[in-house]
């Protein structure tokens, strides 16, 4: 296999670790990019624009729930995202990846299950948990709410995760670096593309979504 870049984005050194060896067996000529929280791992993304793929874990610290893959994804269209997460249920995954995940590996996969998915990502496939079943019918509340949180940018992705974690609208534009006017702004589109008519009704949407994972 040719060189490879692969950002690993996980708070838990060992586990970080534990990739990291996965990673190294698929390939002598690896570079790896560690990141321990989500702005590490944005940061990343963007400054590694020939990345081939990052493992994302989705409770990161910095984000809520699916957040962060929504905005990634919107952010980096091109970059190959493989959730890594204690929470397999199979709604979790089959969440993640109607979101736009191109694969979903569990924290209590072995080694070569994680090489295995790894690989088969790198090479353009989708990477699915054998025991899950794919089969059952998604919610059509929850599949057209998802619709909605697809067509969010990746800063309202972010503004929305804040308001989640009870963020004030002055908080959001100091962590951000914007103005707070810009920050009413992406609320308000944010309201609008979700169809609710507040903050509270906002972060109920995005709960709805989050719901199956297991903390």
């Amino acid at each position: 296999m040719q060189a490879i870049t692969i950002i690993i984005a996980d708070d838990h050194p060992l586990f970080r670790g534990a990739l990291r060896q996965a990673v190294n067996d698929i390939s002598t000529r690896t570079e790896i990019i560690e990141a321990g929280t989500f702005e590490d791992a944005r940061r990343a993304a963007g400054a590694c624009s020939e990345a081939d793929l990052i493992l994302l874990d989705l409770a990161m610290p910095g984000v809520s729930g699916f957040s962060g893959l929504m905005s990634l994804r919107a952010e980096f269209a091109n970059l190959p995202i493989v959730i890594v997460s204690a929470s397999d249920d199979t709604s979790t995954v089959r969440r993640a990846l109607d979101l736009g995940a191109s694969g979903f590996i569990s924290k209590s996969s072995g080694l070569n299950e994680i090489r295995s998915a790894i690989e088969t990502v790198l090479e353009g496939g989708l990477w699915v948990p054998a025991c899950v079943e794919r089969e059952g019918q998604e919610d059509p509340v929850v599949l057209e709410l998802m619709g909605r949180l697809r067509t969010l940018t990746p800063q309202q992705s972010r503004v929305l995760s804040m308001l989640a974690e009870g963020l004030l609208n002055k908080q959001i534009a100091y962590e951000l670096g914007v103005s707070e006017a810009t920050i009413k702004a992406h609320v308000s589109a944010i309201l609008l593309k979700l169809d609710v008519d507040s903050r509270t009704q906002a972060v109920i949407k995005l709960g709805k979504v989050n719901m199956a994972m297991v903390a």
